[in-house]
């Protein structure tokens, strides 16, 4: 909540005081202040009540905010990542500090596990230090987005963790169409009964990668099996866990796309342990291109995500609204790329038959 300090003059006695038309107006002191002092962002009505009654009680000096050590516009960003800084994660943060330096913007940063359920956005507004920030697949509701975006706080949302309020900026990979060219990539090697690990609970990017998915396949004449389908929190041990599950299945799928490249990996693990080879007897892809994507054997086929750019892109978007820009674009999507390696190939025994 704004805070509002009144002066001495505010007391001045045959003049109202903002506190005073607030009381008789049922708005905050906050509310009175701006429609007082011209703020852009107050409704015509309410400036309209707020000047009637300050002529009716006698005029109303300004009210005066908390002390501001610097104005907002130049004060340093919040970049907020309440995970750890992995190398999905560290990637993003580390580009979206290096570009706020270079932008001459100080930088506070909020970054690992232990803060991902502080109310650190309720706070915000109250901060007059802080002049935007960037927020990295940030855990709160939707609610919270919009009441920052509310109070007038400039701030850019990097991979949204669900769909954003109308209003707000967010920057993404395009996931949908990076989901089709690697479905798409399997689909042409023959692969129809491919199997499927996403995040749960479900991702803005994971839904967006299941769009991509199904549309591959339909392509093709083919539908998404429900069998096939597998959620779980994005990491190896999943991967292994219900890789395994699908590779035990009576009819196990000859191809398994994964929600990012750890999960891949566990699925690589899971195959290892079953004495199935790859990708001669299951092809396996991966999302992100992380390191690991390149340290496994058979390197992993994934879909490569501009993790730099999307850090990048925040920060000039971001500069642009501190520097009173209005967005062109709310939600913006940079493209993927499908980097094929040596984990996928024809379906099994298709080589055969060719020959």
């Amino acid at each position: 909540m704004e805070h509002v300090q009144e002066t001495d003059t505010d007391r001045t006695p045959g003049r109202a005081t903002v506190r005073d038309l607030a009381a008789r107006l049922g708005l905050s002191a906050a509310t009175v202040s701006r429609a007082l002092n011209g703020h852009a962002h107050v409704a015509e009505e309410t400036r309209r009540r707020v000047r009637e009654a300050a002529d009716r009680l006698g005029p109303a000096a300004p009210a005066v905010s908390s002390p501001r050590p610097q104005p907002r516009g130049n004060g340093p960003v919040l970049l907020r990542c309440p995970y750890e800084l992995t190398d999905y994660f560290g990637p993003i943060v580390s580009s979206v500090a290096e570009t706020l330096r270079l932008h001459g913007r100080e930088v506070l940063l909020d970054a690992g596990g232990a803060g991902y359920h502080d109310a650190v956005l309720r706070r915000l507004p109250a901060r007059r230090d802080v002049a935007g920030a960037v927020l990295v697949l940030p855990p709160e509701e939707p609610s919270d987005l919009e009441a920052l975006r509310a109070a007038g706080l400039p701030f850019v949302v990097i991979d949204p963790r669900v769909p954003v309020p109308r209003g707000v900026l967010a920057v993404s990979a395009a996931n949908s169409s990076g989901a089709h060219e690697a479905t798409a990539h399997l689909t042409g090697l023959g692969h129809r009964r491919i199997g499927v690990l996403t995040a749960a609970p479900v991702l803005a990017a994971g839904e967006a990668r299941m769009t991509g998915h199904v549309s591959a396949l339909a392509a093709v004449g083919a539908l998404v099996e429900p069998e096939l389908v597998r959620g779980g929190e994005p990491v190896a041990a999943t991967g292994h866990l219900l890789g395994g599950e699908l590779l035990d299945l009576p009819g196990r799928p000859t191809a398994i796309v994964c929600f990012n490249d750890k999960m891949a990996v566990g699925v690589l693990q899971a195959a290892a342990e079953r004495g199935l080879r790859v990708p001669d007897d299951l092809s396996v892809v991966g999302f992100d291109d992380i390191d690991v994507s390149r340290a496994t054997t058979p390197q992993l086929t994934t879909v490569r995500q501009p993790l730099q750019e999307l850090g990048r892109l925040a920060v000039s978007s971001l500069v642009r609204l501190l520097e009173g820009h209005q967005a062109e674009a709310l939600h913006i999507e940079l493209a993927t790329q499908l980097v094929v390696r040596g984990s996928t190939g024809p379906v099994p025994g298709q080589e055969a038959r060719r020959r």
